[in-house]
């Protein structure tokens, strides 16, 4: 698959901060790979975790997909930390998911307000390039166990969080990716000049 924007903001700097939202196989994680493909080496930062036979084979398949260019980086839980630690200039960082990343404090009984004031402290000046993914998970129906519906709240929030501090966001839905907002700055040529013949 492949995505005519990723390939045509090459040209201009990533912004320090993109989030890439989509639903469930939207190609959203596809897309946010060829984001950082398109600017060099980066560092692949996975929140998911091999709890069962089924998630391990979808982090396979996610690895295989990227391929051997890739670092990659498993943190479950210290987010903002790790973005600290290894986003550089030179090595943009992807982020996948958000979402896991929140699935994963409840389930540890983390602070999740805290966590998510602790990654949005760290995005307001990343130390190099952060693209991050998360699920859109608002436009379903309204989960029926408490923990559902709570997990969907701190999601939304989280989600808009983010994108408020993002300088691009981009909803990528049945694999077309949408800019919601780009505020970030574009390089501009300067005028070339014609001579008179």
């Amino acid at each position: 698959m492949s995505f005519a924007s990723a390939a045509s903001s090459a040209s201009s700097p990533l912004p320090a901060v993109t989030l890439v939202l989509g639903g469930a196989r939207s190609g959203k994680s596809v897309y946010a790979e060829q984001l950082i493909g398109e600017h060099g080496p980066g560092l692949y930062l996975a929140t998911a975790q091999a709890g069962d036979d089924e998630m391990a084979e979808r982090i396979r398949i996610h690895r295989a997909r990227r391929g051997a260019g890739w670092e990659t980086l498993e943190e479950p839980l210290d987010l903002a930390a790790a973005i600290e630690r290894n986003a550089r200039p030179e090595q943009p960082v992807l982020v996948d998911c958000l979402t896991l990343w929140l699935g994963n404090l409840m389930g540890a009984d983390r602070d999740v307000d805290a966590a998510i004031g602790g990654l949005l402290a760290v995005l307001a000046r990343p130390p190099g390039p952060v693209v991050l993914v998360s699920n859109e998970v608002g436009f379903g129906i309204v989960p029926a166990p408490p923990l559902g519906r709570a997990f969907r709240d701190h999601a939304g929030r989280l989600n808009q969080a983010v994108a408020a501090n993002a300088e691009r966001v981009v909803l990528v839905a049945a694999g077309l990716p949408l800019v919601l907002k780009d505020t970030a700055p574009v390089k501009v040529s300067a005028p070339v000049k014609k001579s008179a013949s």
